[in-house]
């Protein structure tokens, strides 16, 4: 069903806040008539953050307001006309809102679709079929849900007892203010003669009386209207701090996990649309009863009647404040985190995001973030509030940014676009800590002002830890702390403590995770990948996954220590193959065609059983990003040099395998055709503009089995090592035209 559809079903709560997803940014007829038109369009393809995709956004703008006049013009009929004039209007309206700035027409509608999108399958979850269950995430948000009903409902329970104690208060007065006048009254009878004097002394004197014990009646009541009012309101914010505490402390912290293994290829965090809609019902509540405490102290203040009801108020007042600290400072988050692997002299972005900007008015005077870059032991220090005089580690261009309001989203933030780390200083490592093993953090600060100046807000928030590099070649051992910071760090921790050691299981579910998403696919490592794995790192022979299961790995077994008889670590080998799947093999990777964790013993017990010229991908032993071929020959199993990202830059791995006369199936019996076939460059074409094509064919240097002279030093058989090198000759020869390769002679 489409979503329109499905969000036209919502009910009660629900509903209203679907429809309050519209307005005049984007009407809700609008969305009705072309429920079709806007669902099929590629919104999740526009950046809206990135102003180099406004062309992309103009485009769909254009289409909408096509769209629009289009329907517009084939209405017909009486009922038709007005229907007609409208849509007409929405078209001029629209045009007139985003045609100079179409992005935020795209960031609309995806924070449109969005939440209509959450609150359908919010409604699906709650509203299972009878004897279906609700999942747990639909029944903690429905518990959120209700504590805030049962926050609105204490909250307007103290308002009306707010308002009978000022009703009651303002009686008090009025009565107060008769026994002066009686007193006043009472003076007054000094000049009148003596036995009038008496007779209306005694009349006023027991009207005094009555309304004096009634005031010190009402003195009491008021006094315990107040007490009752404080109490209840401290009620309130107890349970107002504990949904907060179960917002901030459980669901932005789970946030804020999810955002840092998707620095791992985890799944994209999301849901920060729900947490804002949460952390501003919070600020609302908030805000409502910090007036109400101001209000009460407001008419203590006014009528004083001594009691403990003055210290009870101060006490909410201390807690009403501390409880919106907390929200603001812990509000003001990292939406898009910088790259945790941070090359000096390139541009660089990061979004921060207040998520209670909005609802507090602190857009009215759009404060300034700004970001610098500190190491590990100044976070450390700024975590335990130890003066730091920010001080950086290094020279940030570009890092003042004026936090925008986005109307149509309610959203407040800065986005940083352009940033570069100019300069990087380092400070005295750790034994064998090397560089790509220091930690810094971008820190992005800001000050603003809320409730008309009353309260004002240092607030600060660190980035995840970034490893900074001055090369690529130091990418790959960067990326490896980062990686283990990202799977192995605890909410909380001090920055940036991480376990030096870990079960392997933790490791393989870090591993795979970031295999996944290189490749791009749901086929990540099978468990017989993990045992290779597990053999190499740990150089044991066991094939039982059970083994390894209590087995722990340290951090300088994953990336400082080579692994037995190589030259590099067991990261380092892991990494290069990633890199070479993901730049030229991830589609035969996803299609089944590569085994890759396989070693050579394995490779030739499997291909012993089967027919002469089967063959199988796996990756190399020896060298890092290496691929190779083995096959079955006459009884005997072969192996091909390893292929390099080097040698798949001139030709294709499908190519390769296609020269070969000499490979027939794909392990277990796949012709070879049947799955490299779709993956064959075209054949030669005819020369164009005096070109020719280059065509380079990937030949077998003959061989004799009784030799073995051409083995490298594993044991694998160089096929091509000249044949490269003629290879990427003829390549550079076949690029120059036609007329000057035989110094103008042609034939």
């Amino acid at each position: 069903m489409a979503l329109w559809a499905q969000a036209q079903q919502l009910q009660g709560e629900a509903l209203h806040r679907m429809q309050s997803l519209y307005g005049q940014h984007f009407p809700i007829e609008v969305r009705h008539y072309l429920a079709q038109w806007i669902e099929a369009q590629p919104w999740d393809a526009v950046d809206p953050e990135n102003t180099q995709e406004e062309f992309k956004a103009k485009r769909l703008l254009d289409s909408l307001i096509q769209e629009l006049q289009k329907r517009a013009e084939h209405q017909v009929g009486e009922d038709g006309f007005l229907l007609k004039i409208k849509l007409g209007h929405y078209a001029t309206q629209l045009k007139s809102t985003y045609d100079r700035c179409p992005l935020e027409l795209v960031r609309s509608i995806k924070h449109i679709l969005y939440n209509e999108e959450r609150l359908v399958q919010e409604a699906m979850n709650v509203t299972s079929p009878a004897g279906g269950t609700i999942d747990g995430t639909s029944q903690k948000y429905q518990q959120i849900n209700q504590t805030f009903e049962e926050l609105r409902v204490m909250t307007q329970d103290t308002e009306n007892d707010l308002r009978k104690l000022q009703h009651s208060q303002e009686y008090f007065i009025i009565q107060y203010q008769e026994s002066l006048r009686i007193q006043a009254q009472i003076n007054s009878l000094a000049n009148l003669p003596p036995t009038e004097r008496v007779q209306r002394e005694s009349s006023l004197q027991s009207k005094r009386a009555t309304v004096e014990a009634w005031l010190t009646r009402e003195a009491n009541t008021l006094l315990k209207y107040r007490q009752d009012l404080a109490e209840k309101m401290q009620k309130t914010l107890a349970s107002l701090r504990k949904q907060q505490t179960v917002i901030l402390d459980d669901e932005l912290i789970q946030w804020k996990r999810r955002q840092q293994l998707a620095g791992n290829g985890g799944p994209q965090e999301g849901g920060l649309d729900i947490l804002q809609s949460w952390c501003e019902k919070l600020a609302d509540t908030i805000w409502q009863n910090r007036q109400q405490i101001r209000r009460v102290e407001h008419l203590t203040q006014q009528l004083p009647i001594p009691g403990p009801t003055e210290e009870l108020l101060s006490e909410l007042n201390t807690t009403i404040t501390d409880i919106i600290s907390t929200l603001v400072t812990s509000t003001f988050i990292i939406e898009k985190q910088p790259p945790q692997v941070l090359k000096t002299q390139t541009k660089f972005a990061a979004t921060v995001r207040f998520l209670v900007g909005g609802k507090l008015n602190v857009h009215m005077n759009p404060p300034q973030v700004k970001a610098i870059i500190i190491s590990e032991q100044q976070a450390k220090a700024l975590v335990k509030n130890e003066n730091t005089r920010n001080d950086s580690s290094g020279d940030i261009l570009n890092n003042n940014c004026v936090m925008e309001y986005h109307q149509t989203t309610g959203t407040l933030s800065a986005h940083f676009r352009n940033m570069s780390l100019k300069r990087i200083k380092r400070s005295d490592r750790r034994g064998a800590e090397s560089v790509t093993e220091e930690k810094f953090t971008v820190l992005f600060e800001s000050q603003f002002t809320v409730g008309g100046n009353e309260l004002v807000f240092h607030v600060k928030t660190l980035s995840l830890p970034v490893v900074v590099i001055v090369h690529g070649s130091q990418d790959n051992n960067a990326t490896a702390t980062v990686l283990w910071d990202n799977a192995f760090s605890e909410p909380g921790r001090v920055p940036f403590v991480v376990p030096d050691k870990v079960l392997w299981p933790q490791l393989c579910e870090a591993l795979n995770m970031k295999y996944k998403a290189e490749m791009q696919s749901n086929r990540g490592l099978s468990e017989e990948n993990l045992v290779f794995l597990a053999q190499k790192a740990f150089s044991n022979c066991s094939n039982n996954p059970e083994d390894y299961r209590s087995m722990t790995m340290t951090w300088s077994q994953f990336n400082r220590e080579n692994l037995p008889g190589r030259t590099f670590t067991f990261w380092q080998w892991f990494d290069g193959v990633m890199e070479l799947m993901k730049r030229h093999l991830r589609a035969h990777w996803n299609d089944g065609a590569i085994l890759g964790f396989v070693n050579k013993q394995q490779a030739q017990d499997m291909l012993m059983s089967k027919p002469n010229r089967t063959f199988l991908l796996r990756f190399s032993d020896s060298e890092i990003g290496g691929i190779t071929i083995a096959w079955s020959e006459e009884r005997m199993v072969w192996n091909l040099m390893p292929f390099t990202t080097k040698d798949f830059t001139i030709r294709s791995l499908a190519d390769r395998i296609s020269d070969l006369n000499h490979l027939h199936f794909l392990y277990p019996s796949q012709p070879k055709d049947e799955v490299f076939s779709r993956y064959y460059s075209p054949p030669h074409s005819k020369p164009v503009d005096g070109y020719v094509k280059p065509e380079i064919n990937f030949t077998s240097t003959p061989f004799s089995h009784s030799s073995d002279s051409m083995m490298d030093p594993d044991g694998e058989f160089d096929l091509e090592v000249e044949t490269m090198d003629m290879a990427r000759q003829v390549e550079e020869f076949l690029r120059q035209p036609i007329e000057n390769r035989w110094g103008g002679q042609q034939s």
